[in-house]
């Protein structure tokens, strides 16, 4: 479906909801508004006017704001625009592909708080997002899939990478890729009924990574972070500070990363 109910929230006057300014950003970026239906819910899909090509990039978002004043938000929906300014650096193929119940989406009858908060990363939702992929890239008939995912976005792009055999790479930006260590260090409650990305098996030796993280982040705290070979830290950055100016190395050192692996 393009546009349709969604599209027309973005029309409509008065006082805006956050999926409202969301959906408002993106269509100010001419990003194309679709929703594909996943396992049991639907998604937001983004994409630039591009050509198709072998490899998609799908582009995931933090959590937004699972929590306000105390409560489970109405409206988990990003707030921060970030993630859609790194898919406009970004000329190869691309998507952004929303979670569940966010975007305008939490009043289906499957959604529940929940979903954006202690089970943001639950095999409801990992499930969910795979379906809604794997329907993005048929339709597109891409061969290969490289996940590039913000925040607990992040966490998400390690965990759907292993549901698509399509999958070539991940790229992580300030992810917290080890949920209870995240927790514990922020001094929260571990996120009961959510999969971390630190207890899963280990991704084939074939699949590109690189998770980036700042130095200043206090979001996620760099001593969170995994420490292996796939890890660079950039000791100016904070969590929302500066990646787009890093951004375009980002994605050439990933095209050179390509065509070694197609030579």
């Amino acid at each position: 479906m393009v546009l349709g109910a969604l599209g027309l929230l973005v029309l409509a006057g008065g006082c805006r909801s956050a999926s409202e300014r969301f959906l408002g950003l993106a269509t100010g970026r001419s990003l194309r508004v679709e929703v594909v239906t996943g396992a049991g819910f639907r998604h937001l899909v983004l994409s630039p006017e591009r050509p198709a090509g072998p490899t998609l990039h799908v582009y995931l978002d933090g959590d937004g704001v699972p929590w306000l004043g105390g409560y489970p938000a109405v409206d988990p929906t990003p707030r921060d625009p970030l993630v859609l300014d790194l898919i406009a650096l970004d000329p190869a193929p691309a998507i952004y592909l929303g979670r569940p119940c966010y975007h305008g989406l939490g009043g289906e009858q499957a959604c529940s708080s929940a979903l954006w908060t202690s089970a943001r990363y639950s095999e409801a939702v990992v499930e969910s997002m795979a379906t809604a992929a794997r329907r993005v890239v048929e339709a597109r008939g891409a061969e290969r899939v490289v996940w590039l995912g913000y925040s607990g976005g992040g966490a998400l792009a390690v965990l759907l990478a292993a549901r698509l055999a399509q999958t070539a790479g991940v790229v992580t930006v300030a992810a917290n890729l080890d949920v209870d260590a995240w927790a514990d260090r922020l001094g929260s409650s571990r996120l009961a009924g959510s999969l971390n990305p630190a207890r899963q098996p280990p991704l084939p030796s074939r699949v590109y990574q690189r998770h980036y993280i700042g130095g200043r982040d206090r979001a996620v705290p760099v001593e969170v972070a995994p420490r292996n070979a796939n890890l660079v830290v950039v000791p100016d950055y904070d969590h929302r500070c500066c990646w787009t100016s890093l951004w375009p190395v980002v994605l050439s050192d990933l095209e050179r990363q390509k065509q070694r692996r197609q030579d």
